[in-house]
């Protein structure tokens, strides 16, 4: 809600008026009118003391003190405003006219932020006053020298450009948008479309986060279980991993918009009831299918509107989430098959939970335990990110961070899915190094079911040599700015990554009495042969050792698409120019990352990529099957390595393979959509949005399924049909 002084502060519940319901919220009707039984409210008292416990509400202090930086904010922003009103020779009226507004938006709008967040926020002022010069250069150099303000970083190239810095403590993500207005009221109602009159994308897409924010606060039927249903998945989600828009999984937008659809679909439901619909739901739901909170509008202003009839790469995109205020767009565009695969398990595994809470089998704790990441591969990427000090590292990190999810759409289109990634979305210090550092790691494995010949390798080098090529990009680089990836197995895990600096310990599984007569049998024998067995196993390895040598050097003119070539484990990635000489060094243990660094002042230590003992052999989960992966560097195809843009695949040279087309889409993914969401003429029927099974045994009630109107674009008419009479579920008043 916009105060009269035009400061968007966080909507307060209790202060919300009854609202009438209607018959429908959303593009359908809802699955259930029923309300909280006396049961249900039990379970949402418990839920809301354990959020409370939990440390996810802030002090009344720390809620005084962001007003009070929000209003110092609007001042600073005010006053820059009327200072370049006057030196541009404008008249003293315009002057003393000359506004700027702040709005809020993210978790601090929807009224779900919690200790230490930050702060989305919009500045809006006028037409003269630009993003490129005013805003990144003007303003920046006002906010520089101000004490109060810290960590100052602005990102002018972002998707939406935004300046990021701390306020007297408060994280702030600071955007701009100039609008068509020679002076901005205090009042101005950014929800009406004369806003995005005469306007860019990037002003669009930064207006765009306030005008999906006050979207879905007037449609969901309750505000205040709508903000305690979404405060508690977000905790969920980070609990378990899949909270990172930037990673590839979810982020605030995404997560806000899932809740408030099964809000829709459950408009009396209390934060319990809702919690528990919402795995019950997602766990069933046909992705591609998309969510939405109303219908797609189009508008003669002619920005581009999600339609995957008209937009061929809508069609690609996995689980559309699409935002309720026009131009309507997928929000969660970077979602690619291997993330989305993990947020469905995690689904089911949060189903399976509230099963058992109704049951009174489990307690609310059970669904928060944190996903043991390092527990759930045998084969990880690990990518070390080093640089001469903090602020460095912060820049440089951010880069690496926002491109990581290109390695994962990279190593999916190469493989064609056969091998998965679930990158993780947190970040590892290891205090030991000499230098700024952290790290992130991405668990791999074959796909399930996918049936893996003997001998047969996941060769990622091209892969990975493209990757670096994007990594080498970064406009801002500095010397001393590293980064090195590593295939390292689940027992070389460094001891930095878990939380009291040690490995938990892995049970060994039982042993049959068979099972421990043989192994004492062995055991004895090794004894004695030991000595012997010994020289021969050393013998042996030095013979090994030679071979590979003589492997190495007849490889150097071998091209790295051949599948039999040695594979170091370790793949050092430089950036800036010195990629160029490095040598390939045997060795036989893999190395978790540089052991010491003197970025300072000069060149950096010189690369030396690696290989294990373990020949490039990948293992996976327990009930997997070994795979070999050769995963090899080269420093061959760097000058024709392309980039990609906001999770789209790039044109690739399909070399005669039938499974990439000429425009660089896997076909496999063109074919899940076809099969799914993609339109003939605009009339053909979605098989609908849940899998089979769906038991709504207490509330059969639903119209859920999604069909798009005929016509050139998305039409005014409800997107959305009955498509689960066959599951025999009826709607209900």
């Amino acid at each position: 809600m916009v105060g009269s002084d035009g400061l968007n502060v966080s909507p307060s519940p209790s202060q919300q008026m009854e609202k009438q319901l209607p018959n429908q919220w959303g593009v359908t009707k809802p699955l259930s009118r029923a309300g909280p039984l006396e049961l249900d409210i039990q379970r949402s008292k418990e839920l809301e003391k354990f959020l409370v416990d939990a440390g996810l509400y802030e002090s009344a202090e720390e809620a005084a003190k962001r007003e009070e930086v929000l209003c110092r904010l609007k001042q600073i922003v005010k006053d820059w405003v009327k200072e370049l009103t006057r030196v541009r020779g404008y008249t003293d009226q315009m002057v003393e006219d000359a506004n700027a507004v702040i709005f809020t938006f993210g978790s601090y709008r929807l009224g779900v932020h919690g200790p230490g967040a930050d702060i989305d926020t919009l500045c809006v002022g006028p037409s003269y006053v630009n993003r490129e010069e005013d805003f990144f250069y003007v303003l920046h150099n006002i906010l520089a020298e101000m004490e109060e303000v810290t960590e100052l970083q602005p990102v002018p190239d972002a998707h939406v450009p935004v300046m990021k810095f701390k306020f007297d403590g408060i994280s702030i993500d600071l955007l701009y948008a100039s609008i068509s207005l020679l002076v901005v009221p205090d009042d101005l109602d950014i929800s009406n479309m004369s806003v995005l009159h005469e306007i860019d994308e990037p002003t669009v897409r930064s207006l765009n986060g306030c005008r999906v924010a006050d979207q879905i606060l007037k449609l969901v039927p309750n505000i205040e279980h709508f903000c305690t249903t979404l405060r508690c998945l977000k905790f969920w989600a980070k609990r378990r991993g899949v909270y990172s828009n930037v990673t590839g999984f979810l982020g605030g937008v995404n997560w806000a918009l899932l809740v408030a659809r099964v809000c829709q679909f459950y408009p009396n439901a209390n934060p319990s009831m809702l919690v528990s619909r919402f795995f019950r739901v997602y766990t069933l739901w046909r992705w591609p299918n998309p969510v939405m909170l109303c219908e797609i509008e189009d508008d003669e202003l002619g920005f581009s509107v999600w339609d995957p009839r008209k937009n061929p790469w809508d069609r690609s995109h996995q689980m559309p989430i699409i935002t309720p205020a026009y131009p309507c767009m997928n929000s969660s565009y970077n979602v690619s098959t291997s993330t989305l695969r993990v947020m469905m398990e995690q689904f089911q595994f949060g189903n399976k939970i509230c099963e058992d809470i109704e049951l009174n089998k489990a307690e609310w704790k059970a669904l928060f335990e944190p996903y043991l990441f390092f527990e759930s591969y045998k084969n990880y990427l690990q990518v070390d990110i080093i640089a001469a000090d903090s602020d460095d590292l912060r820049a440089w990190k951010g880069w690496v961070e926002s491109r990581l999810r290109q390695l994962t759409l990279m190593i999916e289109r190469d493989t064609y899915g056969k091998l998965q990634c679930h990158p993780y979305p947190h970040d590892y210090v290891d205090h030991s190094k000499q230098c700024a550092h952290c790290a992130f790691f991405m668990g791999l494995q074959r796909k399930q079911g996918e049936v893996i010949q003997e001998g047969q390798q996941f060769d990622i080098r091209q892969t990975v040599d493209e990757f670096r090529h994007q990594i080498n990009m970064y406009m801002y680089w500095k010397p001393g700015m590293e980064i090195y990836v590593s295939h390292v197995r689940r027992k070389q895990i460094p001891a930095y990554v878990f939380p009291e600096g040690y490995k938990r310990c892995r049970h060994p599984r039982p042993m049959s009495q068979q099972q421990l007569d043989k192994a004492s049998s062995e055991d004895g024998e090794a004894c004695r042969t030991g000595s012997a067995e010994r020289r021969l196993k050393r013998k042996k390895e030095l013979e090994e050792m030679e071979m590979k040598r003589e492997s190495l050097e007849k490889r150097q003119s071998i091209s790295p698409q051949m599948r039999d070539s040695a594979s170091p484990d370790l793949l050092c990635l430089r950036s800036a120019n010195a990629l160029k000489g490095y040598s390939l060094i045997e060795s036989e243990t893999i190395k978790e990352g540089p052991e010491s660094c003197q970025p300072i002042g000069g060149i950096s230590p010189q690369v030396i990529p690696c290989s294990g003992s373990s020949g490039g052999k990948m293992q996976h989960h327990e009930q997997d099957a070994e795979v070999n992966t050769n995963i090899t560097i080269s420093n061959e195809g760097m000058q024709n390595a392309e980039t990609f843009d906001a999770g789209c695949l790039p044109n690739v040279n399909n070399g005669g393979n039938p499974e990439i087309n000429d425009q660089g889409f896997l076909q496999g993914d063109i074919r899940e959509a076809k099969s799914k969401l993609l339109l003939d003429g605009g009339r053909e029927n979605v098989a609908g949005v849940f899998e089979d099974g769906l038991r709504e045994e207490l509330e059969a009630n639903g119209q859920h399924g999604m069909v798009l109107n005929s016509g050139d674009v998305v039409g005014s008419e409800p997107v959305q049909k009955t498509v689960m009479s066959r599951l025999g579920l009826t709607s209900s008043a």
